[in-house]
């Protein structure tokens, strides 16, 4: 869609929405996500899937690495909803579309939606217009993290209960941050109710990736830095957990992108694998 005055999601957003449609498009079943939702509130243009970052086979393993992640948060909530958790929060939400996937689980929840001002309110006007609505249940909260704004405070604003158990997740973000930002969101998230679980993703160091993943990371580095979203952090699972630790986490995790790729693709005829280079934080407080 046109850019409107700045209010439109980021480029990545976008990509990572048509990267999980083309999953639905290009990959014989079963699918490990079905979602084309995103494509729809982002309505490329016609010939999108001719773009050079949508080629069905040389971006195959960006496709299924972001699906795999969106399928272990989604399996992930869902299981902490069992638990009784009833509050779940996605910073920088982007173009997810659980809510409308998944009515079932996500209307048992209270679910925050945490992103830049002009973006969640280009989403709500696009959830609106395509009928999906604003149910009670979903709170779309705009924090302007360039200017500091924080995001826990608005969240508070939006009804957030910071003495009951959440589910907070991040995924795509902390490459963006620099250390410092991302150990503060840490010491945040560890400072909430007891039973909150935190899921987020991090990119690793080059020499850590397969051989065959290190020209897809260096692309992806280039295209962010031209496109002024430099990829600032990397982390070795190591660093990661210790960070965490010393941000007042109890229980730190490392879940290799690996693991997922076994858990999700495991028995596939097509060869569809996540490539290497993201991994995740798995920690409660």
């Amino acid at each position: 869609m046109a850019d409107e005055q700045g209010k439109t999601p980021d480029s990545t957003a976008v990509r990572v929405a048509l990267w999980r449609a083309m999953h639905v498009q290009v990959d014989p079943p079963p699918h490990v996500l079905d979602d084309e939702i995103g494509l729809r509130l982002a309505a490329p243009d016609d010939d999108w899937r001719r773009r050079p970052d949508m080629d069905p086979h040389t971006t195959s393993g960006f496709r299924a690495a972001i699906v795999a992640r969106a399928r272990f948060i989604e399996d992930l909530v869902a299981e902490q909803a069992d638990r009784g958790v009833t509050q779940y929060v996605a910073l920088g939400a982007g173009l997810d579309t659980f809510t409308q996937r998944r009515p079932e689980i996500a209307s048992r929840l209270q679910l925050f939606e945490v992103d830049q001002p002009g973006p969640q309110e280009w989403k709500r006007h696009r959830l609106v217009e395509l009928g999906y609505g604003i149910p009670d249940w979903l709170h779309l909260v705009p924090v302007d993290f360039e200017a500091s704004e924080s995001w826990l405070e608005g969240l508070t604003a939006a009804g957030f209960d910071s003495d009951r158990p959440a589910v907070i997740v991040s995924t795509g973000v902390t490459m963006y941050l620099t250390e410092d930002a991302t150990a503060a969101t840490l010491r945040q998230i560890a400072g909430l109710a007891a039973g909150s679980t935190l899921a987020m993703t991090f990119l690793l160091p080059a020499e850590l990736l397969d051989d065959a993943d290190r020209p897809g990371l260096k692309a992806s580095k280039d295209g962010a830095q031209a496109a002024g979203t430099p990829f600032v952090s990397f982390y070795t699972p190591q660093d990661m957990l210790a960070l965490a630790r010393a941000s007042g986490f109890k229980d730190a995790r490392h879940v290799p992108g690996a693991s997922l790729a076994e858990r999700y693709f495991a028995g596939r005829t097509d060869g569809l694998r996540p490539s290497s280079g993201e991994d995740l934080l798995l920690a409660t407080t």
